[in-house]
């Protein structure tokens, strides 16, 4: 289905019928990549603001407006839902004054051409601002209105992590920062900082990460001093870990399984520019997203489309120093850049995406070399997916042991480590290393 086409006049409105797809399974991303043609970069950034916040809180929406309704909205008029949470999200969570919110969002009910919503979403907004502190305290006894996450994944989240869980669910609802992964094979972290210091930007390092930067505050990238030249890349110090991790050496053939966007990919060649990298993504899309990645770096590698789990072609009759697989997962991690995989993901899910990656983990290790080195990654959370996945691995794979991870960031797993959301300004990663002997 083809992103809805949204005009200018009305960013709520245009907010709304996004939202109301995102309930059909497609992501955030998706939607807003197509979804945003026809109006201004102002409203552009509103829109975003009003999906992703809805996206975050939309347990605690979900407890209130289920309290505030009389009865279920038709499926038809699920666009008029969207506005009543979003009317909730700016009450809650956003500087917009309360007068402006409420006549806002029901002015926008009248551009969808459903000028009957309109007396019910003024109901509705303006019995929460009366009601609103008796509201709030009836739905802090469910888990998922209180913090805003799923039961399900509350759930995983205090099985695998019991004195940390409750921590990774708030840091999980911050906004992130923009972290970026400067080019130490053209500049230097310090001078690069410099160049942002003389653009007006502040920055901080990230700990752990010697080409990592945060900056104070987000901007686009074209503001980005050499962005375009390739002198830097938008990258969190969590996925940068995996080129330090991988550590290939000049003229080592490395392999980048499941590589789009192709953001370590361009680490690696940073990392060793001399390597001969072999990277592979299934979805066509992806692959240009490589190619243009790779191309903004200036740098070249042999691109290729396939399914990981089923290595075929030219680049499955080799044999490598390095492999990397970042394999599909829950994305659990990352959850304050994408609060779409909340509604996105079910606990079902984890089950099918355990056996993807058991298959891909499988299928990959013929392909490295004696003494090489494999590093399994996710942005995951759960253990079904990460140190577990991995045991399971060892346990029935001879040739094959754990490189212990000696360092300082993250906490000790069974086997790898795991990086926390918030944490250092850090995504939530996985990491294994495993060498074939």
């Amino acid at each position: 289905m083809a992103s809805p086409r949204i005009s200018g006049g009305n960013a709520r409105a245009s907010a709304a019928k996004l939202l109301q797809q995102l309930e059909q399974g497609r992501s955030l991303s998706a939607l807003l990549d197509g979804g945003l043609h026809g109006i201004t970069e102002a409203d552009s950034a509103l829109v975003k603001e009003f999906c992703f916040g809805v996206a975050r809180w939309r347990p605690q929406l979900d407890a209130l407006s289920e309290l505030l309704l009389k009865r279920p909205l038709k499926e038809k008029d699920q666009d008029i839902r969207a506005l009543i949470l979003l009317g909730l999200y700016q009450l809650l969570h956003m500087r917009v004054a309360p007068h402006a919110a409420l006549a806002e969002t029901v002015e926008a009910s009248r551009v969808l051409k459903k000028p009957w919503a309109s007396g019910l979403i003024n109901a509705v907004l303006r019995r929460f601002q009366r009601e609103r502190e008796p509201l709030l305290e009836r739905i802090q006894n469910r888990p998922a209105a209180r913090y805003a996450y799923p039961d399900w994944l509350l759930q995983r989240l205090r099985q695998a992590w019991p004195e940390d869980w409750e921590q990774i669910v708030v840091d999980s609802l911050q906004r992130p920062p923009m972290s970026l992964r400067v080019n130490l094979s053209r500049i230097s972290r310090q001078a690069y900082a410099e160049l942002l210091k003389q653009k007006g930007m502040e920055a901080e390092t990230i700990p752990w990460v010697g080409s990592g930067l945060v900056l104070k505050n987000a901007v686009g990238v074209e503001r980005l001093p050499g962005f375009r030249d390739g002198l830097v890349s938008v990258q969190d110090g969590g996925a940068q870990l995996a080129a330090g991790l991988l550590n290939p050496a000049s003229g080592d053939a490395v392999l980048d399984s499941c590589a789009a966007p192709g953001g370590k990919s361009g680490h690696l060649l940073e990392w060793a520019s001399s390597i001969s990298l072999t990277t592979v993504e299934l979805d066509p899309q992806r692959n240009n997203r490589i190619r243009e990645n790779l191309g903004r770096l200036s740098f070249a590698a042999e691109v290729c489309q396939g399914d990981a789990s089923q290595p075929r072609g030219t680049w499955a009759t080799r044999q490598y120093d390095r492999i990397l697989l970042d394999v599909p997962c829950s994305a659990t991690g990352v959850i304050r850049r994408h609060p779409d995989i909340k509604l996105l993901r079910n606990a079902d899910d984890i089950a099918s995406l355990a056996e993807i990656q058991r298959r891909i983990l499988q299928a990959n290790w013929p392909l490295l070399k004696p003494g090489g080195i494999l590093l399994y990654a996710t942005c995951s959370l759960l253990p079904e997916e990460n140190h577990q996945q991995v045991a399971s691995f060892l346990d029935t794979q001879s040739d094959a042991r754990e490189r212990v991870i000696d360092a300082e960031w993250g906490h000790v797993c069974k086997i790898g480590r795991q990086t926390f959301p918030g944490e250092h300004t850090m995504d939530g990663f996985y990491y294994a290393c495993l060498e074939k002997y």
